[in-house]
C-alpha cells in the first residue's frame, strides 16, 4: 500500500478576494467565478505558507501565480472529460493537480509526489482546502502497478523522451499523457524522435497559448497516446 492523505473536508475560504489577486486576474484577462477564485486564493496562500519551510515554488506573487501556474491550469482543464481519473505526476507544489480539482470538481484527481516532505505538505494543503484528492508519496511507476488512470498530467518534470521511456511499460494503466511544455518542446520532440521514444505512439499539440506578454514565447499542452486501435478514441 502507498501512503496517502485524504481530505477531512474542513473547508477554509477567505472572506474576499485579495485585491492584488483580483488585479492580476484582470491584468491577464481571466474571468473566474468568485467562489472558484476564492478557493484558488486559499490554495495559493496555503502553498506560500508551506513555501517558507520547503522549496515548493518560485512563483510567490499573485502576478506570477496567475500568469504561470493558473494560466497553464486553465488551458489544461477543458481538455479533460467529466468523470476522468487523473494523476498529477511529480506534483511538486500541487500544480496542475490542485487547481484542476478546484476548477473541475467533476473529475477525480490524485497527486503523486515521491519526495515525502513535499507529499506531506500537499496533504496538509488539501486537508485545509477540503478537497477530495488523495496524495501518494510514491514514484509514478510504482503507483501504476496498482492503479489505473485515464490521463496522466505533468508539468516541468522531464523531457518528452524521458516521459515516453518511463510510460512505455505502463500503457496498460494509462490512456494518455497530457504534458505542459514551454517553447523548447519542439527540440524535445526532435530528441524523442531521434531516440525512437515516440515509436508506436502519437503526439498532438492540443493547446497553444502565449506565455506572458512575449507573443513569441508560447506554452503548449501535448497529448501522447498509443497508436493503433487502443488509442483510437483520441485520433
Amino acid at each position: 500500500m502507498f501512503p496517502f492523505v485524504t481530505s477531512s473536508l474542513c473547508y477554509y475560504l477567505p472572506m474576499s478576494l485579495d485585491p492584488e489577486f483580483a488585479a492580476a486576474l484582470d491584468a491577464h484577462s481571466m474571468e473566474i467565478d468568485e467562489v472558484i477564485a476564492l478557493k484558488l486564493q486559499a490554495y495559493a496562500e496555503a502553498m506560500w505558507r508551506w513555501n517558507e519551510q520547503l522549496n515548493l515554488t518560485r512563483h510567490t506573487t499573485w502576478d506570477l501565480f496567475v500568469s504561470r501556474d493558473l494560466r497553464d491550469c486553465l488551458q489544461l482543464a477543458p481538455l479533460l472529460e467529466a468523470g476522468e481519473e487523473v494523476l498529477d505526476l511529480g506534483s511538486g507544489n500541487g500544480v496542475p493537480g490542485i487547481p484542476l480539482a478546484i476548477l473541475r470538481p467533476d473529475i477525480e484527481v490524485s497527486l503523486a509526489e515521491s519526495v515525502a516532505k513535499r507529499a506531506n505538505a500537499l496533504g496538509e494543503i488539501i486537508e485545509e482546502l477540503g478537497l477530495p484528492v488523495p496524495v501518494y508519496a510514491a514514484r509514478g511507476e510504482d503507483l501504476l502497478e496498482d492503479f489505473r488512470f485515464s490521463s496522466v498530467v505533468s508539468r516541468a518534470v522531464g523531457s518528452i523522451a524521458k516521459f515516453c521511456r518511463w510510460i512505455e511499460p505502463h500503457w496498460a494503466s494509462v490512456d494518455r499523457l497530457l504534458l505542459i511544455k514551454g517553447p523548447k518542446w519542439v527540440e524535445e520532440r526532435g530528441e524523442a524522435r531521434h531516440l525512437g521514444s515516440l515509436a508506436n505512439l502519437q503526439l498532438r499539440r492540443v493547446a497553444t497559448y502565449p506565455l506572458g506578454d512575449d507573443e513569441a514565447s508560447e506554452g503548449v499542452i501535448l497529448q501522447i497516446w498509443p497508436a493503433g486501435p487502443r488509442g483510437a478514441r483520441y485520433n
